[in-house]
């Protein structure tokens, strides 16, 4: 096992668009906990490599950049806020633009290594909720709660899509729905720390689940 820690540590791990972060804020909110958007913290790199160019394949020149990206997050009392190199990038890394890209990102083994290290540093002595795909495998194999996320895929597309289009994205439920299905593929086939439930992790599958009933059903558990 890894070293002994007094802090606590909530894993959530699932699949795109399965609410896990709206969960994990929740979580977070209910128990004082500190929130680590992992998904935000890939989003804000594919952001970095879409607006400077950065060839996917250019192992070189994804490693230089990498070194170019520093990640915070800022604890307002409403929402967590993600900052790429001192901006304010939240609203920006939802865009479809960097949807369509970020499962491509997240399969490059620099960049899953890079963010590794940083997320493991971010839990060393907080008490967080994290989520992602490989948090309570990979991140923190010896988190305290893990939960592994899913629900129906035309639900995923539905709640996604009401939430683009209420940000004003011009998009169809179709494109939506195979950006997920693509995202999935890549997820779950990647060589480089792939979705996969943990054995001890606690299954939710919220197709039918409301935030509230989400919420009480992890508080339950704990």
């Amino acid at each position: 096992m890894g070293m002994v820690r007094s802090n606590k540590i909530i894993a959530i791990d699932g699949y795109s668009s399965c609410g896990k972060s709206t969960l994990a804020k929740a979580l977070a909110k209910a128990l004082q906990y500190l929130y680590i958007d992992s998904g935000a913290m890939y989003r804000a790199v594919t952001l970095y490599f879409i607006r400077n160019a950065i060839p996917l394949e250019d192992t070189a020149r994804v490693v230089e950049a990498l070194d170019q990206i520093h990640i915070d997050f800022h604890s307002q009392p409403e929402a967590t806020s993600i900052y790429l190199n001192d901006e304010d990038v939240s609203e920006e890394i939802r865009q479809m633009r960097v949807s369509d890209c970020v499962s491509e990102v997240s399969a490059i083994k620099a960049v899953r290594l890079a963010m590794v290290a940083q997320q493991q540093r971010m839990g060393r002595n907080k008490n967080i909720v994290m989520d992602g795909r490989d948090i309570g495998t990979t991140v923190f194999p010896d988190a305290d709660l893990k939960i592994f996320m899913t629900a129906d895929p035309k639900v995923r597309a539905e709640r996604r899509y009401l939430e683009l289009k209420s940000k004003g994205e011009e998009i169809t439920l179709e494109e939506v729905f195979e950006n997920i299905a693509h995202r999935d593929y890549i997820d779950t086939t990647r060589r480089e720390s792939p979705l996969v439930r943990a054995v001890d992790a606690i299954v939710l599958d919220n197709t039918g689940l409301n935030e509230a009933e989400q919420l009480a059903f992890v508080l339950d558990y704990l």
